[in-house]
């Protein structure tokens, strides 16, 4: 086929466990479409011009990195100490080849890193200082910690400590602290997936990761197979959720396998996915693309930030239920 001729195609997501309907703001949703829309925009025009799937997904992903809005790069979440330690995974469906990064905490856009531990180490996964030493070395620009903070995630990690203080650890461990029943902070990470005019997919996850995790602590995003994953054979796959559970459950890569090996419909394969975390009382919200084109964003709870567009360039955005055209 023509490569001018193929299906091509990127969605995104900014997070699952979105604020609920009646706690969302006019202000707040137009700035949260917006900032998906453009997100979507970003990779959709590099597809275009016949760039690689892995370049539309950096693009795309860069986007949401750089707003405040999400719980990835500059608006990423505190961890228990009071500092950022930051996560991002890429991958290439074709070859297979992939990058992650894993606690760094002085990187502007740690998916741009992800993809020179891909492109330029003999490694998949890199972490911490190795990881920021390794970016010192390619020229990757660093940011002061001042750069990843705002006022709202802060206070968000005040009141998280405070109500915990309050809490014995049995009654921690029983899930009976009195948190807030919408509680944005275990929620968030971005990603997004795409086809390419060549028929290659790629997968790509970027997160801050659970508000008030201990120092140290990975979750599922940079962990290929868990929150990210890609092949040609199957489909490409970005998650957000519980990410304890879907580091347990692998859920990126059985849905690919889904679609590889019990050749499942993408939408059939990525709904029994998020069913499986749901049944054992998880959150899985997740992007999912094909070589066809298809595309599946299924999510457990009201909503998933969320946007998309194929090869004719409209951007569909959605937060909970429904997806319409973005504006402007």
């Amino acid at each position: 086929m023509n490569p001018a001729n193929r299906p091509f195609g990127i969605a995104v997501h900014g997070g699952a466990g979105v604020t609920p309907r009646a706690e969302m703001t006019p202000e707040r949703e137009r700035a949260l479409r917006g900032a998906l829309a453009a997100s979507v925009s970003a990779g959709w025009a590099v597809l275009r011009d016949g760039g690689t799937g892995v370049s539309a997904v950096e693009a795309a992903i860069r986007v949401m990195e750089d707003s405040p809005l999400f719980n990835a790069g500059r608006g990423a979440s505190f961890n228990r100490a009071g500092f950022h330690e930051l996560d991002a995974a890429i991958m290439h469906g074709g070859t297979l080849a992939a990058g992650a990064v894993g606690a760094v905490r002085h990187i502007r856009n740690p998916i741009a890193l992800a993809r020179l531990v891909m492109e330029r180490s003999p490694h998949v996964l890199m972490v911490a200082e190795g990881a920021e030493a390794f970016a010192l070395e390619q020229g990757v620009p660093f940011a002061p910690a001042s750069y990843f903070f705002t006022d709202h995630k802060w206070q968000s990690l005040q009141a998280r400590l405070e109500r915990e203080a309050k809490a014995t650890l049995a009654a921690a461990r029983a899930a009976a602290v009195q948190a807030p029943a919408f509680d944005p902070g275990l929620a968030g990470t971005v990603g997004a997936v795409a086809l390419d005019r060549a028929g290659n997919l790629a997968a790509g996850t970027s997160t801050g990761g659970r508000e008030g995790k201990l120092p140290g602590r990975l979750g599922d995003s940079p962990i290929l197979g868990a929150g990210t994953y890609a092949s040609n054979d199957g489909c490409a796959v970005s998650c957000t959720g519980d990410g304890e559970l879907v580091l347990r459950l692998c859920s990126a890569k059985e849905a690919s396998d889904l679609v590889a090996l019990a050749r499942r419909p993408l939408d059939e394969a990525a709904r029994a996915v998020v069913a499986r975390v749901a049944a054992l009382d998880g959150s899985l919200g997740l992007v999912a693309i094909d070589r066809r084109g298809a595309m599946a964003m299924p999510f457990t709870d009201e909503g998933m930030y969320r946007g998309c567009a194929k090869e004719d360039g409209v951007v569909l955005v959605g937060i909970y239920d429904e997806m319409r055209e973005a504006e402007g």
